[in-house]
Parts: structure tokens; sequence; C-alpha cells
């Protein structure tokens, strides 16, 4: 009896052993899942996997004490850094944030990041991952450069421009290190990048899905009327599409639906309550719409734009469980398909799986009329990583896809060890795959860059294609504009011959092009003149590989002319429409450093130049209607003599000296009224 409990006993624990093991194996494996959707499985086919690389995190910290990222000192995984927020040589992660990104990037042990080999240095500037100061940022990157690090990612920013943390990464581009950065997470809005990520010479990262179930997108169509629409969190996938008269319940609550046959319906509801103070959970619409039979419920925002809800009651011990798809739209639309409704409105909603959809958080461009952001996106929605006290959690953000870009780039530079970081940006950003929403159409450069990392493709690539977007400003005056890509290849070898073509998203754009060696000149032209700012790709391909490089074409009305002479550039304006005035900004495109003028219909104006290189003009002109700009990029060969007059030979920022301009300019006021007073 007692040898049988015991062969009993031996065997259920052998099966508990076996269960756990299956269990931490699925685990494992369900978090290398967004590594395996950008294809790291090339890199580890080749033998690469970030040996000899060093990549600085500046963020949280990092928890050097996790089995998968262990050891802090000169032979140890976290061979350095610094801790900001308490002035010490510890950058111990105490809140996770930054553990996580570093796991992404170089975990080596149950959980193995993109780069595990690599070695890290740790700089934290932040002890929550929400205030950041933007001079930790800068001292960190200064650190960096002085550590000799190849790569730094920054996954923290502060939403608004800062020309100090933008001046310091493009000094650490100059020195030849990789920055990689996160877009934010203020999505899905334009226009909501902010520093780091509006800088030119960083990589900024949106976030897509992942490659999990639950990455879900959905569409909604009434008639010809194609709705941008998101899933709740919670809302399963469908079997197929959902159709139904469209209903309009109100605010979802029990009230709002007693006199409506919802059976079989979708219902139109709106987010929250007309009464104050009042909270209807979406799950209790969703709870009230399925009891009534409703077949679907779309809820549209109670303010400006799209938001993403959740389906879950506030009693955590609840047993609730949605029954029917939900999901959400914008204020704007809501509004719209309300006026639309008649007895026989009828939509089609549909819910599935898409992991190459960008996440609707994942922060958007454009930061300006002359360059493209983001450049790229990679899978920031429930990414696995390690997390402190030796676990793993799932996260999501734009701060999770920057570290799968940030470990790409320590790859192809152990590949290849005398890549610039403009080479890196250009195989990484041109070697992308399309990025579609649910209706199969792509994604705005302006949301989605190039499109989403595709390691296998960077690592089996040849080509260096320079700059990796075009910009073109074409006008009613100036249809059609050439610009130049340099290329090279990787080996060494001769640029091959090269088949190219153009796709946008404005049929009336015309593409041409000629290739000599190791140039391709790119031409755009345009017809119809139609004004508006316009999305393509120039696809190219060698023997092996097919590129994709983003362009935007701008159509202005009006034609901005720059004249320029002895260091000095003059602007002049042509335009259809009766105008005012123009405020003319002069930007040094390796600075971003502005300096303004105006000009009128009748008077043109000049600013001197100090620095040879690459400006972009914006126009931003005022007439009776509206305000309207126009660009044009110069490339100047010749500066000004009076250099001794140039604010950067005096070592005074640009800021300052408009503000020491302003006070010379009044005391000089001041005395030439006391002159004349005395005169009297």
């Amino acid at each position: 009896m007692v040898s049988r409990l015991l062969i009993f006993a031996l065997l259920l624990v052998f099966c508990v052993i076996l269960f756990v093991s299956k269990s931490s194996e699925q685990e494992i494996m369900n978090l290398q899942k967004s590594m395996e959707l950008v294809g790291v499985k090339a890199a580890r086919i080749s033998n690469l996997d970030g040996q000899g690389i060093k990549i600085g995190v500046i963020d949280t910290g990092i928890d050097y004490n996790h089995p998968d990222l262990y050891g802090y000192g000169p032979s140890e995984k976290v061979i350095g850094g610094y801790d900001y927020v308490n002035s010490d040589q510890k950058p111990l992660d105490t809140n996770g944030h930054g553990t996580e990104v570093a796991g992404i990037i170089s975990a080596d042990g149950n959980f193995t990041g993109i780069a595990p080999k690599s070695k890290l240095y740790a700089y934290k500037v932040s002890s929550t991952g929400e205030a950041v100061s933007s001079d930790y940022i800068v001292k960190a990157i200064q650190q960096a450069m002085q550590d000799g690090v190849n790569v730094i990612n920054i996954s923290l920013g502060i939403n608004k421009t800062n020309d100090e943390i933008d001046n310091a990464i493009d000094e650490a581009v100059k020195k030849g290190i990789v920055v990689v950065v996160a877009a934010g997470n203020n999505g899905p809005q334009n226009d909501t990048i902010g520093s780091p990520g509006k800088d030119g010479n960083a990589i900024t990262v949106g976030a897509t899905y992942n490659n999990l179930t639950s990455s879900l997108a959905a569409t909604f169509e009434v008639g010809n009327r194609q709705f941008q629409v998101f899933p709740m969190i919670g809302s399963k996938m469908l079997l197929g599409l959902t159709q139904g008269k469209i209903a309009y319940g109100g605010y979802g609550r029990l009230q709002d639906l007693q006199n409506i046959d919802a059976k079989n319906s979708i219902l139109l509801e709106e987010r929250g309550s007309n009464i104050e103070g009042q909270k209807v959970y979406f799950a209790e619409k969703e709870k009230n719409a399925a009891e009534l039979g409703a077949k679907a419920l779309v809820v549209f925002n109670n303010e400006t734009g799209i938001f993403v809800g959740e389906l879950v009651e506030p009693n955590k011990t609840s047993r609730y469980m949605p029954r029917i798809p939900v999901i959400s739209m914008s204020k704007e639309d809501g509004l719209e398909l309300k006026s639309m409704l008649t007895a026989n409105t009828v939509g089609s909603l549909d819910i599935f799986f898409h992991p190459d959809f960008v996440a609707p958080f994942s922060s958007e461009g454009p930061v300006s009329p002359f360059y493209i952001k983001p450049d790229l996106v990679a899978p920031g929605v429930f990414i696995n990583s390690t997390t402190l006290g030796g676990k793993y959690n799932a996260t999501s953000g734009t701060s999770f896809a920057a570290p799968h870009v940030a470990g790409a780039a320590a790859l192809l530079l152990q590949k290849y060890p005398n890549l610039s970081p403009a080479d890196v940006a250009s195989v990484l950003v041109t070697t992308t795959d399309p990025v579609t929403d649910a209706y199969g159409k792509l994604f705005p450069i302006s949301v989605a860059g190039s499109g989403r990392l595709n390691i296998t493709k960077a690592l089996e690539s040849n080509l260096i294609i320079s700059p990796h977007g075009l910009v073109f400003d074409l006008s009613f005056d100036n249809i059609s504009q050439t610009k130049t890509l340099h290329l090279k290849t990787l080996d060494g070898a001769p640029i091959p011959p090269l088949k190219a073509s153009f796709t946008s998203n404005e049929s009336s754009l015309k593409f041409d092009y000629s290739q000599s060696n190791d140039t391709l000149n790119v031409k755009i032209s345009d017809s119809v003149r139609e004004e508006g700012d316009y999305d393509g790709f120039l696809i190219l391909n060698d023997t092996k590989t097919s590129y994709r490089v983003p362009i935007v074409t701008h159509v202005t009305r009006g034609n901005l002319l720059v004249d320029q002479k002895n260091g000095m550039l003059s602007f002049s304006l042509d335009y259809p429409d009766k105008w005012t005035y123009a405020k003319i900004s002069l930007i040094e495109a390796d600075t971003g450093r502005v300096t303004s003028t105006s000009i009128t219909p009748q008077e043109s104006r000049s600013l001197p130049v100090y620095e040879k290189g690459q400006y972009w003009v914006l126009a931003q002109i005022t007439d009776s209607n509206k305000t309207d700009e126009a660009y044009q990029t110069v490339l100047v060969n010749q500066v000004t003599q009076n250099n001794i007059l140039n604010p950067q030979n005096l070592g005074i920022p640009i800021k300052q000296t408009a503000i020491i301009s302003g006070i010379i300019i009044v005391i000089a006021a001041i005395g030439l009224v006391k002159r004349t007073t005395r005169k009297n």
C-alpha cells in the first residue's frame, strides 16, 4: 500500500513538473512573439547577436539583478551608467520601464532580446517613467558620448520641442552614435510628436500591434461610407461580417433603451452621460445592449477625436464577459452617422486579427514640412519583456517599439562596423514592410513612416540610399522638381542597375527617374495644380531586395523664390491671390536654427547666411481669407563675409541673441530720446 502511494506521489510530482515546464516554455514562447514578427530569426541564423556593441539606455535605470540582465560592472551585462535622479553610480531601476526596454534590446536568459550579447549602459533620468527632466536627458546623452556607446535608446520624452535635447542628439549623431527614440503615446491626432522624437537626426519609432490573437482591428461601413473605428479592449474577433439596422441608443442606460427596438440591431450610443457626475461604463452599455438582443454596439466620443475603450466593470470581482462586439469612433463621425440615420439605415461591422496595424496611441507627425517623422514603426502593443524582481511583464507603448529598432541597429553594426548613423537609418527605414489600416489602405507616412521594421530584409539588403526619404515642393507655377538619391553598396560592389517605380495616393503626380552610377535622379511632376500634401513611395529593386523610400509631395498655391548672392538670401513670392504679408523662416537643416524676416508684395527682404549647407525656407502667407504656406529648399555654397556678426562665432545661442538684440535696440532708442531732449 505504501509503495503504491509512493509511486502515485512520484507520478503526481512528475506531472506537476511537466506542467510547470510546459507552462514556462509557453510563457517564454509568448515573450518572443514581437521578435519573430520583425524577423530576428535571420540574425540568429547568421550568428548576429550584438556581440561587441554597446547600447546606452536613457530611462528609469535597469534592474541588473534580473537573471536575464544580470550584473553591473565593467565585465557584466550592464557595464556602466549613472543615476541622475539620486546622483550616484548605481542606476538601479525601481519602476520597471527601463528594465522592460533593456530586456527587448539585450536580455540574455530565459527571455532573449534582439541583440542578447550586446552590453548596456544604464542612465537613470526618471524614477517614475512619467516626470522626466530634459536636463537629465541632455546630461545622459553627453555621458553616453564619453562612454563610447554605439547606440542610444531614448524611450522617454517631454512631448514638446526642446532645443537642448535636440542639439545633444545632433552632437551624438555627429560623433557616430545611432540614436533611436520613441515617437510618444499621444495619438491618434496629428502633430503629436515632441522632443526627442521630432529630431531629424534621430530614428523615430511609432508602434504597431503585435503578433498575438489580441491584435484586432475593425471596420464599420454604412453604405459607401467607411468609418475609422477601433475595437474596444475585451471585444473578440468575429467569424465574419455582422450586419444590422442602426438604432440610436442615447447613452446606453436602460432608460435610454426602453422605447427602442434593439433586437438584431447595431446600437449607436454616446460615450459617458448627460448627467453631471454620473458614470456609465462601457461594460454597462454593452451589457444592456446585449440583454436587449443587439448584435453590436458603436460608441462615439463625447469630445473631439477618437478613443480606445476597455470593457471592464468597476467591480473587479465581477464575472462579466462581453457578449457582443463593441467599437469606438470619433465624436465627429458619430454625430455625422446619427444625422444619417433613417428607419432602414444598415451598417456592416467586422473585427479581425491584424498585427501590422498602427496602434491608436502612437504619436503622429508631421513635425516639419521638410522631413518625415516618424521614420518607421515596430511592435509596441502587448509586448512581453523583463521587469523587476526577476519577472516578466506585458506592456504597451512606443517606448517598447523603439528598443526593437535599437536592437536591430546593434545587429547591423555588428555585421557592418563602419556604418554611419545615417547609413543605419537608411537600411532600417528602406527595408520595412508596408502597414495598412483596417480597410487595406496604406497608413499615411505621418502615421507609419516607411512601414514596419523587418530585420530579415535589413540584414539581407546591400544598398544604402541617402537620404532615406524625400520631400518635393511643387507649386502652381513650379509643377516639377528633381531630387537626387546617393547610392552605395554595403559590400563595396558596383551599384547594379535598379528598377524603379512610384506609387502615390494622388494619381495626378507623374514620376520619372534616371540612374548614373551611384546616383538616382528622381523627378515628380504635377499638372493638375490641386493644392495639398500627398504621400508616395519610390520602390527600388536590385537583384535581391525591394526598397521603399517614402516621398511626401507638397503642392502649394504660392511659389517661393529664393535668390542667393554673396552669402545673402533674398526672398520673394509669386501668389495667385491678393496677399498682404508673408513671414519668412530660414531654417538651417543641420542644426534646426531659425532666423526670420518678412516680405510684402511691394518689398522683398534678405537674410545673411554664415554656414554652408542645406537650408529650408518656410513662407507663411497672409491674405484676406486665410493663412497659406509655401516651401523651398536651398543649398548654400557661399557665405557672408561679415562672419564676425555670426552669433555662433560669439558663442551666443540664437534665442539669447534675439533677446540681446532687443535690449540693444531699446537702449539705443532711449539714448536717442535723451539726446533729442537735451537739444530742446
